[in-house]
């Protein structure tokens, strides 16, 4: 085998020109493949993380039969409510373990009536890692002794026609199934650019949730933000250890169509990734034709001296994968500079923020991660390409005659 390494090697640098141009388009693909997994990665913290800052934490924590319930958001008291707080916030990669209540209602202005989640939440924590109370446009955020009080979004605000001090009805269903309805003042206002997320959402303290909807000193769920997306599993995994009888879930259950939108991109780029790969595969089959006629004369030699068709096969396979093994060397470690460079010094897409209703949560730089988390297919991917682009010179070479060779000119 070190016989054959050797050759192989040696082989692939007779003619630096063409390999190194090989080399090069490989490397550069798989360096831009890296740089594009580390930019979708900073995304996906800058937009899905300011997201699920919106819409209820990276995990949420619900009473055992609440997705079995017909209702849309059932009214599910969670028990032992403070001891899932304190097991969850004794998790390292939690921020804070909020309580909640949800449910849906309705809420009337002169402008018509509007469907909306009314959501129920402890200030105090919510104000920590809540983009609706860091996007205050007008008014205050809530306090956990408000009554009568709530907290909306500026595209509700439009689409009612009130301002800060309105009075506006809410109407909404308690435990029994009986109806609440109550006037509240509109004490504040968000913005955090996307409109139909403001529309389908009214906030109230805890306390006059609770109030409200007959669960005195209860909740229906419990939201978990965590410092990192992706570090779901390990923090519900954990969990799972240390509470039981509890509906666990991450925000990708919860909110499958964003999920689904970001598995979408990274799918698109992987697709035009491989076909980059694949021009480039055309390069080493060319290589290698050539190659095989170049060295029809040496071919035939090493067929007298005794290597069978399979061992000469193999070595025009072992070149080409090392031609691949080469490239990924010069694409994986540029690569990993290029990340590390853009993680520390960001991209500003804030121009770009009103493009779509996702990029209006960038709220900063974009910051490359490293790129890590689909290198070990984007390797085997290429060497398959390699292998597969000298799989058609391998058998050219391993079908010369000895004898017809050593008399090629």
């Amino acid at each position: 085998m070190k016989l054959f390494l050797r050759l192989a090697w040696r082989n692939i640098w007779r003619h630096r020109r063409r390999t190194l141009l090989i080399v090069l388009a490989i490397g550069f693909t798989m360096m831009m493949m890296m740089y594009y997994d580390g930019l979708l990665a900073g995304f996906n913290q800058a937009i899905a993380g300011n997201a699920v800052k919106i819409m209820g934490g990276n995990i949420q924590v619900h009473a055992p039969d609440y997705y079995d319930s017909l209702d849309v958001v059932p009214l599910l008291a969670v028990e032992n409510d403070s001891q899932v707080v304190a097991a969850a916030e004794s998790q390292p990669q939690v921020i804070a373990a909020s309580r909640r209540i949800n449910t849906s209602g309705m809420v009337t202005s002169h402008e018509g009536a509007f469907g909306v989640k009314i959501i129920g939440i402890e200030p105090e924590k919510e104000a920590l890692v809540n983009l609706v109370a860091q996007n205050l446009v007008d008014g205050r955020f809530l306090t956990a002794d408000d009554q009568d009080a709530a907290f909306i979004g500026q595209g509700l605000a439009l689409a009612m026609d009130v301002k800060v001090g309105d009075r506006i009805a809410l109407v909404g269903q308690a435990t029994k199934k009986q109806m609440r309805n109550r006037t509240v003042t509109v004490v504040g206002i968000y913005n955090v650019g996307i409109p139909e997320v403001e529309k389908g959402s009214i906030y109230l303290s805890l306390k006059e949730a609770q109030e409200l909807y007959g669960l005195d000193g209860q909740v229906t769920e419990i939201n978990i933000y965590l410092k990192n997306l992706g570090s779901e599993d390990a923090v519900m995994a954990a969990l799972d250890k240390q509470i039981d009888g509890y509906a666990i879930t991450s925000w990708e259950t919860n909110y499958p169509e964003m999920a689904q939108t970001f598995e979408t991109k990274g799918a698109v780029m992987s697709v035009f990734s491989v076909i980059m790969l694949l021009i480039a595969g055309i390069g080493i089959l060319n290589l290698l034709l050539m190659a095989v006629f170049e060295r029809t004369r040496e071919i035939g030699v090493l067929g007298a001296l005794g290597l069978k068709p399979r061992q000469i096969s193999f070595l025009f396979l072992l070149e080409g994968a090392m031609i691949g093994l080469v490239g990924l060397a010069f694409g994986v470690g540029f690569g990993l500079l290029l990340n590390l460079l853009m993680s520390k010094v960001g991209m500003d897409f804030s121009a770009f923020t009103s493009m779509t209703e996702y990029t209006a949560l960038i709220t900063d730089k974009v910051y490359n991660t490293m790129g890590m988390d689909k290198m070990p297919e984007r390797i085997i991917t290429v060497l398959v390409i390699s292998l597969l682009a000298s799989f058609i010179p391998a058998r050219e070479a391993a079908q010369n005659e000895p004898a017809e060779s050593l008399h090629f000119v």
